[in-house]
């Protein structure tokens, strides 16, 4: 599915020992710190007479890594290996792209077409009503009572709750409908947004207000929808609650307020657990509790609310800063505001990730359209509410006076940074009346132990196999701290190294992959934080990256999504007419055509592949 277009970039190789193209990653030809062959980027490519057996000047020698030049061989050492893991990976990569380009053609109907001339965008009414299918689809799989993909319990949303006098056995087949519509969705919603994003790259010039159209076309189910996929937004609307009352969320958890309708919903693991949000965040928080006047589930409906106002300054920052970079505003769009895992996440899961990337991506816009003050004052309300938005701040001041600026000239605009971000910070810390407490709450979600966060996953791997071996005295948590301590290093120094090189390779992607590789590396990978540096990715990508940006966006909300395991014990015990109705339903979703505008997912010439 995701060969509809990001291999493209790429010229056709062989399965097996082909050619490694060579793809603009940066502003040059080249990508950007390596260059094959054993070049530096930095200067002219030179012929290497030392491999073709020929004596070099003593001068060359020392320049090519010779005996005479001993300074410099460690870093020299690292470059090298650095640049070897690069290569093997390009070659990877680019053999696994042509892989499934030529499954995709010689198995599917798509090597058995030319795609027509493009027509033009009257074809965009048909991923809209097939996109706002795939939301109602999920909305009716989420809207049985027994669904697992939301909580069930009474008095947390407007329908698809128990009732208070239910007994007796939930019914089955109900359950494995459910899971098998929201899947179906989920399946259907992929499919049309992957298509569309490849005809948004192929093709520029799509109506804006089109667009924005169909985004609150595809949005209504989601707000509509009961919190899906997380409990989270019981826990904000608890520490709203506790805000308004002026008990500190940084202090005490959710289980302060004792046995009210705030409380029951909220996640066990978070009840005692203070607050890591920034002071912006509480502050909002508390107001939607006094405005909805301390009912609960109206709160809860505030904080949505909130959210969907956060994913339209989403829509609109990031058009503003495709614009400012020469990109298509359509595609920047398409792959941010619209993307599934924004839809389902930020709005469907109310998360307050959608507020930060909202400041966030504003405040870089206006850093690229040259308005570093105001851009530095929403970066720091981006870090208001949640800390990682700070690494905004860091690249908006170094690169404030331009890419030819030394590290003296530098200073100021850092200083200047810095009294910006502590003036805001103090003004939102004043207005939620709460101090700086939440600072060293900020690794309290490292509770959560989580396979799908590598540096988590290596803790508990180790551990487990210490234990297999009888060495029962090592013990999980200081594993866990030793493994999490060594992935936040390495983010860091990639962030850094990013930093450092950001002018050069472009800094807003830069600042997009720091932000990716902080969530990867981080003690909890959860799929809402990925889409910190997706949304900037989607106006800044280059080359593979567009791959991968689809690829996170497409698996990301099915990362501990619940259901999978119910639906797998349901098709083993149920009726084999149901497991044949279930297969059918999602099967016929996954290869089910979806209209002739699919085609300009494609480009015009098609290439010949070898074999």
């Amino acid at each position: 599915m995701l060969s509809g277009g990001w291999w493209r970039d790429a010229a056709p190789s062989m399965i097996l020992g082909g050619p490694v193209p060579e793809r603009p990653m940066g502003s040059g030809c080249k990508p950007d710190g390596f260059a094959y062959g054993g070049s530096n980027p930095s200067r002219p490519t030179k012929a290497n007479s030392a491999r073709a057996g020929l004596a070099l000047p003593e001068k060359e020698r020392a320049e090519y890594g010779g005996v005479v030049r001993k300074e410099g061989s460690g870093v020299r050492r690292l470059t090298s290996w650095a640049n070897a893991i690069r290569h093997a990976y390009e070659r990877a990569a680019a053999r696994f792209e042509t892989g499934v380009q030529l499954l995709e053609h010689r198995y599917t109907p798509l090597g058995r077409f030319t795609p027509g001339p493009f027509e033009g965008w009257r074809f965009l009414w048909q991923p809209a009503a097939l996109g706002f299918t795939a939301m109602v689809l999920l909305l009716a799989g989420v809207s049985f009572t027994n669904s697992p993909f939301k909580l069930d319990m009474t008095k947390t949303w407007f329908f698809g709750e128990p009732s208070s006098g239910a007994s007796g056995t939930p019914s089955e087949t109900k359950f494995l409908l459910s899971i098998v519509l929201v899947y179906g969705g989920l399946l259907l919603l992929m499919r049309v947004w992957l298509r569309l994003a490849e005809v948004m790259k192929l093709h520029r010039g799509a109506s804006l207000k089109s667009l924005w159209w169909m985004l609150l076309l595809w949005a209504t189910p989601m707000i509509v929808a009961p919190p899906l996929f997380s409990r989270d937004v019981f826990s904000y609307a608890a520490q709203g609650e506790m805000t308004s009352h002026h008990l500190s969320p940084y202090l005490f958890g959710p289980f302060t307020l004792g046995s009210t309708a705030y409380v029951n919903p909220v996640d066990p693991l978070w009840q005692n657990t203070p607050a890591p949000y920034g002071p912006f965040f509480l502050f909002l928080d508390g107001s939607i509790a006094k405005i909805t006047r301390h009912n609960q589930l109206a709160t809860v409906v505030g904080l949505r609310l909130l959210e969907v106002a956060a994913v339209a300054m989403i829509g609109f920052g990031v058009t503003m800063l495709a614009r400012g970079l020469n990109r298509d505003p359509g595609e920047a769009f398409v792959l941010s505001a619209m993307n599934p895992l924004v839809l389902l996440t930020l709005i469907g899961g109310a998360h307050n990730d959608a507020i930060m990337a909202g400041f966030l991506v504003v405040g870089i816009a206006l850093a690229v359209q040259r308005h570093p003050v105001w851009a530095l004052f929403f970066c720091s309300c981006a870090a208001a509410i949640k800390a990682p938005a700070a690494l905004g701040l860091a690249y908006v001041a170094w690169t404030w006076r331009g890419p030819q600026a030394t590290v003296k000239e530098r200073l100021r605009p850092i200083l200047i940074a810095s009294g910006v971000a502590a003036a805001t910070l103090g003004m939102w810390t004043w207005l939620a009346g709460f101090g700086f407490g939440w600072v060293k709450n900020l690794l309290s979600n490292g509770t959560v132990r989580s396979w799908a966060a590598p540096a988590t996953g290596l803790g508990m791997a180790i551990t487990n196999t210490a234990h297999a071996l009888g060495w029962h005295g090592l013990g999980v948590a200081t594993v866990l701290s030793v493994t999490r301590f060594f992935g936040l290093l390495v983010a860091g120094g990639f962030a850094l190294w990013l930093l450092w090189h950001g002018e050069r390779r472009g800094w807003v992607r830069s600042l997009g992959l720091s932000l990716i590789l902080l969530v990867e590396l981080g003690p909890v990978v959860q799929p809402w934080y990925l889409a910190w540096g997706l949304i900037l990715l989607a106006a800044s990508y280059h080359g593979r990256e567009h791959f991968w940006l689809l690829a996170l966006s497409i698996t990301g909300p099915f990362v501990g999504l619940p259901g999978g395991r119910q639906l797998l014990a349901g098709l083993v015990h149920s009726n084999p007419l149901l497991i044949a109705l279930a297969v059918a339903i999602l099967g016929g979703v996954l290869v089910a055509p979806m209209g002739r505008w699919t085609q300009w997912s494609w480009p015009e010439q098609e290439v010949e592949l070898g074999v």
